[in-house]
Order: structure tokens, then sequence, then C-alpha cells
């Protein structure tokens, strides 16, 4: 009865259906692409007719450098990454691992950091908020931009992607890591291939994403809802691959429905994890675990070490509960005052929540983020969990010694 209750509570919720729905729509949407041929005609453009892609290494890059540039949404960067990349794994042998660690590797940090976007939004409303209760002196917009010089766990995280890529470093489980042919590697496709039938509805759904938090901001873009934008998002370039399939004469209507609905088929038990990771950040929520081991931290803090110990607090409520966003809800209120009430800098203790979420959502098997980077590249959630991990630890590491010396400083 409890289960039954909790799970019509997330339901009734529409950002919970349309994540949901995202997550099955990506399925239809990648399992067309696959089906038209549209990968095979990537790959060729960028090995013969370009060069770009040569090697593992450029490979890898090629995501990269996707994850940062596209940086509106972390779920949209983690799918184009994965898209983009995936193709490579077969022709180079590279594990899906390693892949899903550069695509959830660059789609948060990048997200936190490039923060017009919907985390920008969310962040400035969090610290506009503390301004109007504890008289800041400054404006949201100063201050978050401020804080985002000290997010030192995503800095650390994008500079470890890139070395790890470049000097191809494999540590811990992902030394065992290795490719291992997918099902949908061994899909027929059309005997045409054109490189347009890949990029129209990566392209589109880049666009949209922009368009839809335009519409649902009034205007303002980090104002936008970012649920309903990815779901808008997958929706419209749903109908843009009829179009694009159908009409052009790639593939007949029967079977882009039957393309879309094996696609949404495949990943609705992603959908499932996702809707099992809700559940569980929602009990935490109810148990209110975040705002008691706030409390406790506050008890047995040095002034020196106030942005050390908030960098590892949320980072602990962002693993337990799955969420950055959720994290950075319970914490900036908490962390703000704490900073005002020991002399800290406040910027710099924002710069740590913020660091925190992301480094505890980056490690979370419960994550969103996770889980999309593990559906986009194909890889098994645990496997990813497991071998980012020591990459991460250390990025963390680098972190928490950068907010030490920074509390000494400041």
């Amino acid at each position: 009865m409890g289960l039954y209750e909790l799970w019509q509570g997330l339901l009734s919720q529409g950002w919970v259906l349309k994540t949901l729905g995202f997550a099955v729509l990506v399925g239809s949407i990648m399992a067309l692409i696959r089906q038209s041929g549209g990968i095979e005609a990537f790959v060729e453009f960028l090995q013969t007719k370009t060069g770009i892609v040569k090697s593992p290494r450029s490979a890898l890059l090629l995501s990269y450098f996707a994850g940062i540039f596209i940086f509106v949404e972390s779920s949209i960067t983690s799918l184009i990454s994965g898209a983009i990349g995936r193709p490579f794994c077969k022709k180079y042998s590279i594990s899906h691992a390693k892949l899903a660690y550069v695509c959830d590797s660059t789609s948060a940090p990048t997200c936190s950091l490039l923060v017009i976007n919907g985390w920008g939004a969310l962040l400035l409303g969090l610290i506009a908020t503390q301004i109007t209760l504890h008289t800041l002196g400054g404006n949201a917009v100063d201050i978050l931009f401020s804080s985002i010089l000290y997010n030192f766990y995503a800095m650390s995280a994008l500079v470890m992607t890139f070395l790890v890529i470049w000097f191809d470093i494999n540590i811990g489980p992902m030394k065992r890591a290795k490719y291992y042919q997918k099902s949908e590697d061994l899909l027929s496709i059309t005997t045409t291939s054109h490189l347009r039938y890949m990029l129209v509805p990566i392209l589109s759904m880049i666009f949209f994403v922009f368009f839809y938090l335009y519409q649902t901001g009034e205007g303002d873009i980090m104002a936008g809802s970012g649920s309903s934008a990815v779901f808008y998002t997958m929706v419209t370039t749903l109908f843009i691959t009829f179009v694009l399939y159908v009409l052009f004469g790639e593939m007949r209507a029967k079977d882009w429905g039957r393309g879309a609905l094996r696609g949404a088929l495949e990943l609705l038990p992603i959908a499932f994890i996702l809707l099992l990771a809700f559940s569980i950040g929602e009990v935490t929520s109810m148990l209110k675990t975040g705002e008691y081991l706030a409390a406790l931290a506050s008890n047995i803090l040095d002034k020196h070490f106030v942005a050390s110990i908030i960098f590892v607090l949320s980072a602990i409520i962002a693993f337990a509960t799955g969420t950055s966003w959720g994290t950075f809800s319970i914490m900036i209120p908490v962390a703000t005052p704490l900073a005002l009430g020991m002399d800290a800098d406040v910027a710099l203790c924002i710069g740590a929540v913020i660091s925190g979420g992301v480094f505890g959502d980056h490690c979370s098997p419960i994550s969103d983020t996770t889980i999309i980077s593990s559906m986009a590249s194909a890889c098994d959630v645990v496997e990813h969990t497991k071998t980012q991990l020591p990459y991460a630890l250390i990025s963390a590491l680098i972190a928490l010694l950068l907010f030490t010396l920074f509390g000494f400083l400041n």
C-alpha cells in the first residue's frame, strides 16, 4: 500500500511523467536512426571524407567535445554524446563503459559550469531567495558567477576525462571493461545511407530543447522547464523522423512504426529504473536525510573547513538521493546562513554545494544522468557506476583539497 501511494504521488507529478516519457521516446528515436542507416553514413563521413576520427582516442574526443558544446540540458548532452560515440565502439572496440564515463563526465559538469540553462535558473532562484532572507550584498547573478569559479569538482572532472581519453588511462574496474557485441548492432539497416538521417534528428534535438525552454519560460530560457523541454523535444523529433524517413521514401510507415515501438520497448526497463530511482529519492526526502546531515555537521565545523565539509555533505546527500538539483535545494539554504554566521566566503560555500551535488549525482547509481548516460552508451548501469567511480573519486579528492586551501586563503 505504501509503495502504491508513493508511485501514485510520483506519477501525479508532471515532471516525473515527462522524464519517463523522455526515456522511452529516446529509445524510439535511436532505433529509427540506426534503422535508417544514418549512423553508418556518419561513421563513413568522419573516417573516409574528413579523417577526423582515425583512432579510439579521436572517437572518444568527439563525444567529449560534443558533451562540452551541448550544455543546454544534461540529459540531452548525455544522449547526443552517446549517439555520436556509440558507432565507434564497434569500429574501434571501445568499451561501452568508457563511452558512458565520457558522456556522464561531460554532461552535468559542463551544465553546472556553463549555466545558461535550467541549472542556472534553479541556482539563481535559490541564491535570490537567500539574498532576500539574509540581506546579502550584491545580486544573485554576481554571486552565482562567483560561485561557479569555485566549482572545482566540475573543472577537475572535465580535465580528468580529457587526460583519461588522451593517455588511455584505465584504472580499477575500467581495466576489465571490454567492448561486447550489442543486439542492436546486428539489426538490418537500409541499403542506402545518408548523413542527414543522423544529423537532422540530432540537430533537431539541440534546436528544439532551446526552443521549448524559451517557450516554457515565456521568453526567458533560464526560466524554462527542463523536464517539459526535453519531453516536447523528443515528441517533435519523433515526428521529424517520420517526415524524414517515411515521406522521403527511406522506409515505409509500417517499418517506421515497428522501429519506433521496438526502440521504446528496449528502454522500458530504463524508465522503470528511473521510477525506482525517483522513489528512493522521494523516500530520503520524506525522511529529511539531508536536513539531518546538515544539522549534524553544523555543530562540528571550523571556519576554515566549512567549504570542505559542505562539499562532502552535499556529495553524500546527492549520492543518497540521486539528484544534484534536490541537493542544491537542500544545501544552499543551509550553506548560506552557515557561511555568514561563521564569516566564511559565501560564494566559496555555494560553489562547494554545486561541486558536491554534481559529484554525488555523478557517482550515484540512482541518478537520472547516470542511468541516461548508461542508456545512451548501451552500457549496464552497474558496470558504468563501478568503472567511473575511481576517476570521480580522484576528481573529488582534488576538489576537496582546493576547497580546504581556499578555506584558509579566504
